[in-house]
């Protein structure tokens, strides 16, 4: 059985990402790759795969190995094909006619409807593209496997059916799972590799374990920081005093001593190491308040598909203040039209029969692809305009947002999804709302802007109507349940049912 060892590896932007990590990847091991947007995830595993160079330290492969990546977007080149064709072609040419079976194995085992097998790639939902990008790197057989956020775009039932795959089908070969699903990580792995500048520390636990062990090290890590720090002062305030005395007394025996604690002091805090800072950008909320009870009023609501279908039908919902309700559903039940009707109700409340809109309600809305950014503006001028808020205080708000100046003026089609978060988040913020109406807002967050939005949360306990496949996040800050199934909205006392009835169908 192969494995990947990394010496020494760090790679430098020009700041550095990661530096001195070693580390060897091999058996059955299973490694959550944890870091901030940003952080360099990405970049190692293109390093992992053969792809890129380290800046320093060295990466050796098993000889032989066969390494899958699962990158996060489909090639341009493949877009157009079929769904099977575009699987068999990352087949060697020699071996397509003969290994063809395994792309209809492959297939089964994602649980991929036939209907899907010949319809264009491009065509698919985002959540069966990211499980084609894994039908394609698992269809060549690896030794070892690398996952770039494959949780993103997936759906519950997809997510909980890739877990499965992981643990029962993929067998017993190395995997670096990159991922800010928590719970995905912790059903996944069994290791966990923080990357930090300097100091990458490892464990050998799923995520929610290592992530305490690591707070253990790392305040352990600043009681040393500070221990040390006033011992190195201590040293050089006596060294100061011996050097007076020995300069005033003429003692060469006092001036040597006093080199001696100069030299413990530099020598002690050349030992030093700063504790780390995560580099996050500041997500904040606001709640402008209302002094409305019911912001919202549901009674005999029929959701319908664009042929006239009836997909499901509310009886009767009020949504009252600090309200924090999840929808709870599969794929195609028609949760998007939902959504867009309870935006249009409240932009223009007389035009939705069913909704009644309280007059003081004032949305804020976000959605995973962050559809409401303008992506030929840049985010510089997108917050200057929209709010009114002049240069200094849009690059001010905008800074503390984790954009540099430079990523200020970009066009915001070329930043990364997880800037463009950040920044529909700032807005939303902006905007002060009352009433938040959220899609899948941590898609494309990394773990610690996840948990700055549900502590802002928590604190201005704003209502919210959302919908969410991060079960971490769900739990975190969720206070009623509505469980769309069956052609009707129920509401019930939590998650768990829905998730367990979500594994039984898998």
């Amino acid at each position: 059985m192969g494995s990947i060892s990394l010496r020494r590896v760090g790679v430098l932007t020009p700041r550095p990402l990661f530096e001195n990590l070693s580390l060897v990847i091999g058996g059955a091991d299973r490694v959550g790759l944890v870091a901030g947007n940003g952080g360099g995830k990405t970049t190692l595993l293109r390093c992992l795969a053969g792809l890129a160079e380290p800046t320093t330290g060295d990466i050796v492969r098993s000889r032989g190995l066969r390494v899958g990546f699962v990158e996060q977007d489909m090639p341009e080149n493949r877009r157009t094909l079929p769904l099977a064709e575009a699987i068999r072609r990352t087949l060697p040419p020699a071996e397509r006619d003969a290994s063809e079976w395994r792309v209809g194995v492959i297939l089964d085992a994602l649980a991929a409807p036939a209907e899907l097998h010949g319809r264009p790639v491009g065509d698919l939902s985002g959540g069966w593209q990211r499980l084609a990008l894994i039908a394609r790197a698992w269809v060549t057989e690896p030794d070892a496997l690398l996952l770039d956020e494959p949780t993103n775009h997936l759906d519950l039932e997809k997510i909980q059916r890739l877990e499965r795959w992981i643990a029962d089908e993929a067998g017993p070969i190395p995997m670096v799972i990159a991922s800010h699903d928590r719970s995905f990580l912790d059903a996944c792995t069994t290791r966990t590799l923080f990357l930090r500048p300097g100091h990458c520390p490892s464990y050998a636990h799923p995520y929610s374990i290592a992530r305490r062990l690591l707070a253990d090290d790392d305040m352990a890590a600043e009681r040393k920081l500070a221990k040390g720090t006033r011992e190195a002062e201590r040293l050089r305030r006596n060294a100061a005093g011996l050097k007076n005395v020995g300069v005033n007394s003429g003692s060469d025996l006092l001036l040597k001593k006093a080199m001696q604690l100069t030299k413990r002091a530099e020598a002690l805090e050349q030992t030093l190491r700063p504790g780390h800072v995560e580099r996050t950008g500041d997500i904040r909320l606001a709640n402008r308040g209302t002094h409305a009870r019911v912001l919202l009023e549901i009674a005999d609501l029929r959701i319908r598909a664009p042929d006239g279908r009836e997909l499901f039908r509310i009886e009767k919902l009020h949504v009252f203040q600090e309200d924090r309700i999840v929808l709870l559903r599969r794929n195609g039940v028609g949760k998007t039209l939902f959504m867009k009707l309870l935006r249009q109700a409240i932009a223009s409340p007389d035009d939705v029969p069913g909704i009644r809109a309280a007059p003081s309600i004032v949305l804020g809305y976000v959605d995973q692809l962050m559809s409401q950014l303008p992506l030929d503006d840049t985010p510089h001028g997108t917050i200057a305009a929209h709010f009114r808020l002049g240069d200094q205080r849009s690059t001010s708000l905008l800074a503390g947002a984790g954009f540099t100046v430079d990523m200020q003026r970009r066009p915001i089609r070329v930043l990364s999804l997880g800037q463009r978060a950040r920044l529909g988040l700032l807005a939303l913020r902006l905007a002060e709302p009352n009433f938040y109406l959220l899609d899948e807002p941590t898609n494309h967050v990394d773990i610690a802007g996840q948990e700055l939005l549900e502590a802002e949360i928590l604190a201005h306990a704003p209502t919210c109507m959302l919908v969410s496949h991060d079960r971490s996040f769900v739990a975190a800050i969720a206070t009623r349940f509505l469980l769309i199934e069956h052609g009707k909205v129920e509401e019930v006392d939590g998650p768990e049912g829905f998730y367990r009835s979500v594994v039984g169908s898998g």
